[in-house]
């Protein structure tokens, strides 16, 4: 069995690592318009007559173009069209027509740079406007749940497969109630605004149900009929196959005991205080929600002991089917197995870490992930 203690350690220092990596690239990257314009003033004096360094001087305000500020850019594209007047007038040929030429077109193009770099700036602000957009319409879907609730330590993080991304289908949910904590965790099939359209109607009738239900068999039941509803509403083909898959579970406050209702979703995680992982699959697994016109079958929760110090972790496909660059699976009961964390939030950090090494730094579907600890 590893030490956990150190077995938890070297994942900083590679995230640190990578982003030391990256900032060295951008520092490159920055500095390439110079370095352009002085391997042409250094062409343009080494070569003979014939060649001529015109590709350099006109290739650095083109890349300075989305780099740089308009400012920048502007002060690149004439650097290099005064590096052009002065190397033509230190060899003496500052009045022939192949470098009045070549000075025309450094000074074409560094005005095309300043255009491309106006572009770039309106397209990012947009993008910005967008993305922030997104952002609010997130939060308010599937809003950040507090860090205690009903006397559990809780985190929740929602990692989207494309970066900058932020709707999805993924959601979480965590509710204190009479009956004691319920939560959800869930995945809806397609992408878009009707995936963000199911989320949204599984998190408000989850929400009413977590109050009003006694049980979690019939939360579920709740939920089914409002998908079920919500599925004439729509149009096409997610009004005929749409479908949820979900876990929903219920913390109770007295007794220790979670009890587990299962519709089609990964298991969740039990980790006890001593790195033992168990994985709290279902006996009889359900169908998901949104498809009760392919039969009736009656949830029965499963329960199972929530001692203090364990954490249990809820988490959608996009962690368990992430693939490495041979195509194996991430597997979390295996990784996790014989580890001990300070608490949810390193958990969850330590996950998306790993995950995302494992797939190369590109998932390919979208991950939420939940965890609950007991004091």
């Amino acid at each position: 069995m590893p030490d956990p203690g150190v077995g938890d350690e070297p994942e900083p220092r590679t995230a640190e690592a990578d982003r030391r990596r990256i900032s060295r690239a951008r520092s490159l990257v920055r500095v390439l318009p110079a370095l352009l314009i002085l391997l042409g003033a250094f062409y343009d004096y080494f070569t003979p007559m014939a060649f001529t360094a015109g590709p350099f001087f006109t290739a650095a305000p083109l890349v300075a173009a989305p780099l740089f500020s308009l400012r920048g850019t502007v002060l690149t594209g004439v650097v290099a069209l005064l590096t052009v007047f002065t190397a033509h007038i230190w060899l003496g040929v500052f009045f022939k027509v192949e470098e009045i030429t070549e000075a025309v077109t450094v000074a074409t193009v560094g005005v095309l740079a300043v255009l491309i770099n106006i572009l770039v700036r309106r397209t990012d602000e947009r993008l910005a406007s967008a993305h922030q957009i997104a952002e609010a319409a997130q939060r308010a879907v599937l809003p950040e749940p507090d860090q205690r609730i009903g006397g559990l330590d809780v985190a929740a993080r929602y990692e989207a497969a494309q970066a900058g991304a932020f709707i999805g289908g993924d959601l979480y949910a965590v509710q204190d109630s009479p009956h004691g904590v319920r939560l959800a965790v869930g995945d809806v099939r397609g992408k878009g605004m009707g995936a963000v359209a199911a989320v949204a109607v599984v998190i408000g009738a989850f929400r009413e149900a977590a109050e009003q239900e006694a049980t979690p068999e019939a939360v579920a039941q709740r939920l089914e009929r409002a998908l079920a509803r919500e599925g004439t509403r729509r149009e096409g083909l997610d009004a005929l196959e749409g479908f949820t898959t979900a876990v929903l579970a219920e913390i109770t406050h007295e007794d220790g005991l979670v009890r587990i209702v299962n519709r089609g979703h990964p298991p969740p995680l039990l980790l006890h205080a001593d790195g033992t992982l168990v994985t709290l699959a279902a006996a009889n697994p359900a169908l998901p929600l949104g498809m009760g016109e392919l039969g009736s079958w009656p949830d029965r929760a499963e329960e199972a002991e929530f001692p203090h110090g364990a954490t249990l972790l809820f988490h959608t496909d996009g962690l368990s089917e992430a693939r490495d660059a041979q195509g194996r699976f991430y597997d979390p009961a295996a990784r996790l197995t014989g580890r001990t964390f300070p608490g949810p939030e390193a958990l969850l950090a330590t996950l998306v870490e790993e995950v995302r090494r494992h797939a190369g730094g590109a998932l390919t579907d979208d991950m939420a992930l939940l965890a609950v600890r007991r004091p």
